[in-house]
């Protein structure tokens, strides 16, 4: 019977703490003292039956890291190794003269910085090389890396998957360990990119559990991708679908079980506007903690979602949102689309941010010309709406005999983030996230006659280039407006009439050619 070695990480799942024979895993660490108690752990966690051979650096000071050594094992040796690339190079003529590697488990407990000198090239032939000499005489080998210069071992190992049994990264965060495993394979299958919380005990590392059972500190559920979890009105009084689906009654509740998923499918529900702010922040927060891998989805079950709020909920991390006209049949095969999808799109870290960009002006209504070019070129101009999708300007002339005033008194804007003003006798309309083929139902909702018989013309501009360079026009013609009438009263005053006299204009004579010779005048 060939036997099997473990990791010996306590409360994880076996698969994630076997090592398949032959195998050669790569644990870094940042810590040495967390890799020497990892490497204590680990041999003290295999059978009495077992062959261990721990191999330390020459420089290595042993004094508090023998003693604490278990002694139950009948098979076990110690090695030191030379601090030199050469040693390194010659590992297994040295190891195959000094034991019996048959059936054997090396534990390889060396300074990343004896790694320095090797290149990406160089260490990955030593790993095929080990892994064939292994494969050979039917060992494991788990090398631990530890103290500065790990980060640069993890960049070059993660292209080893080939050659690699198992690649991982004990990662030290001030108030806590994180055990990141990029993959590992025990023989009968692989699991890769998952993160848990790991906090050190007497005899080793122990998986961390608060007493409250935060989900951040339970190990994920792996093997999550046929799994369903739903908000329970989103099958609109239907039962569970199979046994792969479970209801939860609301989206707290999911959001709170979602922690404990890899790349299963979540499918919240709206049911007001008001929800979509948290909505978003679970989004985000499961989108950020939990991967890519993950398939988050949206169901609108009332109309309640504007445009801006649909971007919000993606740009925060959702797969899809499938809007309130689609029925159960199509919101079905919606659901279907998204599976094997990997999301793909950048998260941004501060969810706050998001918030405050991504929703339209916090006012609506008229404002002075000044306040409305300000407010319409800064939504334009900002980076996180999508370019061309922004909005729309609108530029409305009344019919002859009413004046844009007037006009005005007919307009109620009832949404934030649409804005009115006027300008050269014309009213001046921003509609937020409005697109081109809303704009006739926009305007029927706005004013209460019919936009036919109040405007005589109308110009309409959906690019974002267009309208910033109307609004730079509209301010421009503004100031060119005060300036002259400003001229006026400065430099061509006039004269002082009583209040009963009407101001008339005086006729001027003008020359049309000279005749001063004759000493006539037209």
């Amino acid at each position: 019977m060939v036997p099997r070695f473990l990791l010996g990480l306590r409360e994880l799942q076996d698969e994630l703490t076997t090592m398949q024979i032959p195998g050669l895993y790569w644990i870094n660490c940042d810590r040495t003292v967390d890799a020497e108690l990892l490497c204590r752990q680990c041999i003290g966690a295999q059978s009495e039956q077992a062959r261990v051979t721990l191999i330390r650096s020459g420089a290595a000071d042993d004094a508090p890291f023998i003693p604490l050594l278990p002694t139950a094992l009948a098979q076990f040796s110690r090695y030191r190794l030379a601090e030199s690339k050469a040693a390194l190079m010659a590992l297994t003529n040295d190891v195959t003269c000094a034991t019996a590697p048959r059936q054997r488990l090396f534990v390889l407990l060396l300074p990343a910085t004896q790694w320095k000198d090797f290149s990406a090239e160089q260490l990955q032939r030593w790993i095929v090389r080990m892994g064939t000499w292994l494969a050979q005489r039917q060992c494991a080998l788990v090398v631990v890396a530890h103290g500065s210069g790990v980060g640069r071992l993890r960049g070059i190992l993660t292209t080893q998957h080939r050659t690699l049994h198992g690649l991982a990264h004990l990662q030290w965060q001030q108030d806590r360990t994180q055990y990141l495993i990029a993959w590992w394979s025990e023989g009968g299958g692989i699991n890769a990119n998952l993160a848990v919380l790991m906090t050190p005990q007497a005899q080793g590392w122990q998986l961390l559990r608060d007493e409250d059972d935060d989900p951040a500190s339970i190990t994920p559920l792996l093997n999550d991708e046929n799994l369903f979890y739903a908000e329970r009105s989103v099958l609109e009084g239907a039962p569970a679908l199979s046994d792969h689906w479970q209801l939860l009654d609301s989206n707290a509740e999911l959001a709170q079980q979602a922690q404990l998923t890899h790349s299963a499918t979540l499918i919240f529900a709206l049911q007001q506007t008001q929800d979509v702010d948290m909505l978003a922040r679970w989004v985000h927060s499961l989108r950020r903690q939990r991967g890519n891998a993950l398939k988050i989805m949206i169901r609108e079950m009332r109309p309640c979602l504007r445009s801006s709020d649909e971007r919000l909920l993606l740009a925060c991390g959702a797969n899809i949102v499938v809007a309130h006209s689609e029925p159960l049949s199509r919101f079905l095969a919606r659901l279907e689309s998204v599976q094997g999808q990997r999301f793909g799109r950048h998260v941004p870290a501060d969810v706050e941010t998001l918030l405050t960009t991504m929703r339209p002006l916090q006012f609506k209504g008229y404002l002075p010309q000044v306040a409305f070019s300000n407010a319409v070129r800064m939504l334009i101009e900002h980076s996180l709406m999508p370019e061309g999708g922004k909005g729309i300007l609108v530029a409305l002339r009344p019919v002859p005999g009413l004046a844009a005033e007037q006009a005005l008194t007919l307009c109620q804007l009832r949404r934030f983030g649409d804005v009115v003003t006027v300008a050269q006798q014309r009213l001046f309309i921003y509609l937020s996230t409005c697109r081109p083929n809303e704009l006739e139902t926009a305007l029927k909702s706005i004013f209460r006659l019919p936009v036919n018989e109040i405007f005589s013309n109308r110009l309409v501009w959906s690019q974002d280039v267009q309208m910033l360079i109307e609004v730079k026009s509209l301010s421009e013609t503004r100031e060119e407006s005060v300036v002259s009438s400003t001229v006026q009263s400065v430099v061509l005053p006039r004269e002082e009439r009583p209040a009963s006299v009407p101001i008339r204009r005086e006729p001027i004579g003008l020359a049309l050619f000279d005749v001063s010779s004759e000493g006539n005048t037209p």
